[in-house]
């Protein structure tokens, strides 16, 4: 029996035991083109054979262009370079004014690649192993601009929080940087970072490696409606049906009340528990990560305060870049992989569902972060910076966050799965058609950027060992006919969702082999912020957002008005430059565009 026909038997073995248990019980307009996105109109580099290698023949765009592309030109190029090749032109080479920027700027980092950088080991103090991220020219820029002139937040540059990553005990590879990356509490948001798993290593957990919220993640439920049937009035009642069903904002409770004892379920079952509710549909959680749970997850390594937390708010989005959002295909770019995600034509209507374990999460971080810290003090630990606070993986304390994690990881994915029920409640209402049968509500996949999960890579081209991966503000990736892939993507790889921010584009792409060498089967996880928050609400004035997304026509329905800025596209980075950074590296590859029509926002 394969890894993965097991793994879904142990899954519907679980789903059958609490069944029986239940009936007994229950981060408006593009900002100015900045000096890196001028080098970026000037770029031009020999396109590697994984790229080159991809046919033009499958893209479908929602506009076609007005002059199309040559036959003989690679279609995986970013948008501005294809404009430059529909004009019959070829942009002159960045490759100097790059050497210039970093040399000028940040000497210690080195470029290796079409698209990546590195920081060798010792550039900060106990540093062990490289830190490497990628960029585009634009996405260059941020990041250097992050290192000289202060970060987004109030955390230590992005770049620099790599390297202090790479100095945690029992790393193994590089620390990795996704091209969303932007600083975060302790890891970088966007960081991926392999530890030593096997027995006797000193391999280390580190919450602030996994993030507040664990398993944040993305799910999108397709359907069978044209965008075109999706306008005006309709539009409106939608949205307004969408925010009426789906609880938002801070604190806020959620479309159920759980019980404790119905919670210590949801922690250890995850979707088996809504499927067993009717909440999900039995075919939901076969195209999510995981099948839906956590196997290694204790409701016991939950305290009474996260669990409080946890109980009225199932089936809510919260606040702050978590959404639901109603979006139509704008371009299809791998008609193949499109088909086996239900994805078939342009203007398709699709629904992408953001947001992850709420309150119980966050407390769950925020109690593992101060046994972390009492094991630095006990153990005369010194750290580059205290929000690395670790513990060894295979210790008490290690195992205890690691299944309390599992646990929060359940939270979410049925959080996510209480939300989708909403959403196919609202396209009833509207539509007056079955969910199902009618209106075709299937879920294309449910993957989290916010967790870490014991794999198996090879380290410098070694036989694959056992690592704890890391993955924070980063996405799976996963290739075709790797054993942990769903059954039914195993011939395209694993889908990768990626959300823009409000009123931008966001992607499907899907994992691939590159991936396994480069970036331990990860991709990025969204555009990534590029102003903090509070400087989005002193330099973008909300009413211009909101008139130019209404221009836009794209419907937005926001629980709090100061969200418009934090959120507005200017304080994110171009999704577009990412998600094609990303395939130009090789560790995803798109598959389809999505644009918004409506969104709802916490």
């Amino acid at each position: 029996m394969s890894d993965q026909k097991n793994r879904r038997v142990q899954v519907e073995v679980l789903g059958r035991r609490i069944s029986n248990t239940i009936q007994d019980h229950k981060e408006g307009s593009r900002p100015e083109p900045s000096e890196a996105t001028q080098l970026l109109e000037k770029s031009q580099h020999a396109i590697p054979k994984h790229v080159a290698s991809n046919k033009s023949s499958d893209e479908v765009h929602l506009e076609e262009p007005k002059t199309p592309l040559s036959a003989s030109a690679p279609r995986l190029l970013p948008r501005s370079t294809e404009k430059c090749l529909e004009k019959g032109e070829g942009p002159p080479s960045d490759d100097d004014e790059i050497a210039t920027l970093l040399a000028s700027k940040a000497p210690f980092i080195h470029r290796i690649g079409l698209c990546a950088y590195e920081i060798s080991p010792g550039h900060v103090k106990g540093q062990q192993a490289p830190a490497k991220f990628f960029a585009s020219p634009p996405l260059l820029r941020l990041v250097i601009d992050e290192l000289t002139t202060g970060s987004p937040g109030s955390f230590t540059a992005a770049a620099q929080q790599l390297c202090n990553v790479a100095t945690l005990p029992g790393i193994l590879g590089p620390s990795i940087g996704m091209p969303d990356i932007h600083s975060g509490y302790g890891f970088a948001i966007g960081n991926v970072a392999a530890f030593d798993a096997r027995p006797g290593s000193k391999g280390v957990v580190s919450p602030g490696g996994v993030g507040f919220d664990i398993n944040c993640g993305v799910r999108v439920l397709r359907t069978s409606l044209h965008s075109d049937q999706v306008k005006g009035r309709i539009r409106e009642n939608l949205a307004q049906a969408l925010e009426e069903l789906i609880p938002v904002g801070i604190g806020e409770a959620g479309a159920i009340k759980l019980t404790i004892a119905e919670l210590d379920k949801v922690l250890r079952y995850g979707m088996a528990y809504t499927e067993e509710k009717g909440i999900s549909w039995p075919e939901d959680r076969l195209v999510c990560e995981e099948l839906g749970c956590f196997q290694k997850a204790d409701p016991k390594k939950v305290s009474e305060r996260a669990k409080k937390r946890g109980c009225p708010q199932a089936g809510s989005l919260g606040s702050g870049n978590h959404y639901v959002e109603v979006q139509a295909v704008d371009t299809i770019y791998d008609a193949e992989a499109a088909n086996s995600m239900g994805i078939t034509r342009k203007g398709q209507v699709l629904v992408m569902i953001h947001t992850g374990s709420r309150g119980l999460g966050h407390q769950i971080a925020t109690d593992a972060l101060a046994i972390c810290d009492e094991y630095r003090a006990k153990h005369k630990i010194k750290l580059v910076d205290r929000q690395l606070a670790y513990v060894p993986i295979h210790s008490p304390e290690g195992q205890d966050y690691l299944l309390a994690m599992g646990a929060a990881a359940n939270f979410a994915f049925v959080n996510r799965s209480v939300i989708a029920h909403q959403v196919r409640l609202a396209f009833e209402r509207i539509f007056h058609k079955d969910a199902r049968t009618d209106l075709d509500m299937h879920m294309i996949y449910d993957v989290s950027h916010n967790v870490a999960k014991f794999e198996e890579h090879e380290i410098d081209g070694r036989k694959k060992i056992p690592v704890l991966v890391h993955r924070k503000g980063a996405t799976r990736a996963f290739p075709a006919h790797h054993p942990d892939v769903s059954e039914k993507y195993e011939s395209i790889g694993q889908p990768v969702l990626i959300g823009g921010s409000m009123g931008t584009a966001s992607y499907v792409l899907v994992g691939t082999e590159v991936a396994m060498q480069e970036s331990f089967g990860s991709t990025c996880h969204g555009a990534g912020r590029a102003l903090s928050r509070s400087k989005a609400l002193k330099t973008l004035e909300s009413g211009n957002i909101m008139d130019a997304l209404h221009a836009q026509g794209v419907v937005v329905k926001v629980a709090s008005k100061h969200l418009i800025s934090e959120e507005a596209p200017a304080s994110y980075k171009d999704v577009d430059a990412v998600a094609d950074t990303c395939e130009i590296a090789g560790i995803s590859k798109r598959v389809a565009r999505l644009v918004p029509l409506a969104v709802v926002k916490g």
